[in-house]
C-alpha cells in the first residue's frame, strides 16, 4: 500500500480538487433547474461563467496538488480548453446552433483527456477512478450534444442534468478519497505501533 502512494499522481490533499469541481458544477445545476427560462441564451451564460470558474480553480488547484508532470499537463489543458469556451460562451452572441457546437467541441476535448488521464494513472491512484468516470459523463455529453435534435428546452435541459451528475458524482468521489486516505493513515499507524 505505501508503494502505491509513493507513486501516487496527487497529493493526500487532492480530495479537495472533486469537492471544489462538483461543488461548482451544482450550481450551475440549480440555476438551470429552477429557472423557467430555458432557452440557448440562458445555457451559454450559465455554461460560460461555469466553464470560466471551474476552469481557473481547477487549473489552480491542478498545479497545486497533482505531482505527476505528465498527468499535471493533462488537466491544464481541460483547464484551458474550459476557460477558452466558456469565455466563447459569454462573448460570442449566439443561438441553438452555436451552444450545441461549443459544448459538443468542449466535452469531446475535455472529456476524452480526463478519460485518458484516468486510464494513464489506474492502479497508481484511486482519484484514477473519478477521472475515469467524470471523462466517460463528459464525453457522453459531447455525443449527445452532437446527435441532439435541435430543441432548446432540451439541450438546455440536458445540460443542467449534465452539471447534476458531475457535481453529485465528484463531490461524493472527492470525500471517498478523503476518507479512504484518513483510513490508510489509520492503518500505516497501527501497523507501525504493534
Amino acid at each position: 500500500m505505501a508503494a502505491a502512494r509513493d507513486t501516487a499522481p496527487e497529493r493526500t490533499q487532492y480530495w479537495v480538487v472533486p469537492v471544489v469541481r462538483g461543488l461548482l458544477a451544482l450550481v450551475p445545476a440549480a440555476v438551470i433547474t429552477f429557472s423557467p427560462n430555458h432557452s440557448p441564451e440562458l445555457g451559454l451564460l450559465v455554461f460560460g461563467a461555469w466553464a470560466i470558474a471551474s476552469g481557473l480553480v481547477v487549473g489552480a488547484l491542478t498545479l497545486r496538488l497533482i505531482d505527476d508532470r505528465g498527468i499535471r499537463s493533462l488537466f491544464l489543458v481541460t483547464a484551458i480548453a474550459t476557460v477558452a469556451a466558456g469565455l466563447l460562451a459569454v462573448t460570442v452572441p449566439g443561438a441553438l446552433p452555436f451552444l450545441l457546437y461549443l459544448v459538443s467541441i468542449w466535452a469531446a476535448v475535455t472529456g476524452f483527456v480526463e478519460l485518458y488521464a484516468g486510464l494513464r494513472a489506474r492502479g497508481r491512484t484511486s482519484a484514477a477512478r473519478d477521472w475515469i468516470a467524470a471523462g466517460a459523463f463528459t464525453a457522453v455529453l459531447a455525443l449527445v450534444f452532437l446527435l441532439l435534435p435541435p430543441d432548446p428546452v432540451t439541450a438546455v435541459g440536458l445540460l443542467g442534468g449534465y452539471f447534476v451528475i458531475l457535481g453529485v458524482y465528484l463531490v461524493i468521489g472527492g470525500f471517498s478519497l478523503k476518507w479512504a486516505v484518513a483510513a490508510d493513515a489509520a492503518a500505516s499507524g497501527s501497523e507501525q505501533h504493534p
